[in-house]
């Protein structure tokens, strides 16, 4: 999948009115899982997305052999989305599932299957995003 192509799907997932939203959303959602998994796995995961999508999950990394792996649940993850993307906990709930649903799209296989094992129950719950859910007002 290429950058536009990612782009566009969560813009259209999100229901999004701009390209820079969806960038905005990808980068608030990817960052914050990037934090949240193993710095190995964020590796894997980015490696399979196109380049510019996956230095979000990137950016978050600590070298030196010390990972990343923060232990947080979904109340946190949430709350840090809705921080990077300047928008309520509830848009940034949707705009999480949007961008994983996408993500889950982009990686079939594996590693999507590590990803889920490394969250905890509740955030694993906005991993099968999309455009199946309604956004807040």
């Amino acid at each position: 999948m290429r950058h536009e192509e990612f782009i566009g799907q969560v813009q259209d997932r999100a229901r999004l009115p701009g390209w820079g939203d969806a960038e905005r959303a990808s980068r608030a959602t990817l960052e914050t899982l990037g934090e949240r998994v193993p710095e190995g796995l964020a590796d894997h995961l980015a490696a399979q997305l196109p380049h510019e999508i996956g230095e979000h999950l990137r950016r978050t990394e600590v070298y030196g052999g010390l990972g990343t792996g923060e232990r947080f649940g979904k109340h946190d993850f949430v709350e840090r989305v809705a921080m990077r993307a300047g928008t309520s906990e509830a848009r940034a709930a949707f705009l999480a599932r949007s961008v994983l649903g996408v993500v889950g799209d982009a990686t079939q296989g594996s590693i999507t299957a590590k990803v889920r094992g490394a969250l905890p129950p509740d955030v694993r719950e906005l991993m099968p995003a999309g455009h199946h859910g309604r956004p807040p007002a």
